[in-house]
């Protein structure tokens, strides 16, 4: 026993447990250091992939550094979110020269649209990509988008998101098949003729209320025919046809009859 109590308290036993105290420290700063790099060397291959594809698919009309050219608007500094509204919509690339560049099927994968984006954004400063939290309609209020969205969207998408016609050519698409996420996207980049609202202009949580509003729009209308939501153009045509046509019909029918 009392050569077991000596050798606990030999000299050099302390020299050996800091020994110890550094490999574990060492060990353990080394096992959390290794996710940081990682994500980093992950974030490097999507910006080189990124610019891969933006000079095989994009660099054409938007130039090789993405500065635009004649044809197409400078990159720099327009942000991941962007990016992924454009061609996550199949807007981008665009297949032809127009009022404004149309909705069609998408020519990117998904990877490759965030590949894409994580180049555009290494360019410059952005709206970023929207988390699910922040597009999720089941957290945001549909009355107090149903305001702000009158406010500010309504005169040119209809009062319910219908869509409607611009002036040359343009028109501001209907919204019932968006994504909550493309949603967002628009409010926050404003592509073709819309404008941009940043977070100053609505904040991220009435942007999630404005998604709320349009998303409860899609449930249908529970007073009728909505007759395609687009106001008094449809009702008044309906009007016209339906119920000035029946009064000549009764007033011919009536003339006829007292012949």
């Amino acid at each position: 026993m009392k050569a077991l109590a000596a050798r606990r308290h030999h000299r050099a036993t302390p020299v050996v447990l800091l020994l110890l105290a550094l490999l574990v420290t060492g060990g353990v700063y080394a096992a959390l250091a290794s996710s940081p790099a990682s994500a980093d060397t992950t974030m490097s291959d999507d910006i080189e992939t990124g610019d891969k594809l933006f000079q095989a698919n994009c660099a054409t009309c938007h130039g090789p550094d993405a500065e635009g050219t004649e044809s197409a608007p400078s990159l720099i500094g327009v942000g991941a979110a962007s990016v992924d509204f454009q061609v996550g919509t199949g807007r981008m690339p665009m297949q032809a020269n127009g009022p404004q560049a149309l909705e069609k099927p998408v020519q990117m994968t998904a990877e490759q649209t965030r590949q894409l984006a994580a180049f555009v954004a290494s360019l410059g400063a952005g709206p970023a990509i929207p988390t699910a939290e922040q597009v999720d309609p089941t957290l945001g209020d549909a009355s107090n988008g149903a305001a702000v969205f009158r406010t500010n969207c309504a005169m040119c998408h209809n009062a319910v998101g219908a869509g409607g016609a611009l002036s040359e050519g343009k028109f501001a698409p209907a919204l019932w098949d968006v994504t909550p996420t493309h949603i967002y996207e628009a409010m926050a980049t404003g592509p073709q003729s819309m404008p941009v609202f940043n977070d100053a202009t609505l904040t991220p949580e009435e942007k999630r209320d404005v998604i709320a509003y349009l998303v409860e729009q899609r449930e249908g209308s529970a007073g009728g025919l909505d007759l395609g939501s687009l106001g008094p153009v449809s009702e008044g045509l309906w009007v016209w046809i339906v119920g000035i046509g029946a009064l000549i019909g009764c007033s011919v029918w009536i003339g006829a009859k007292s012949s």
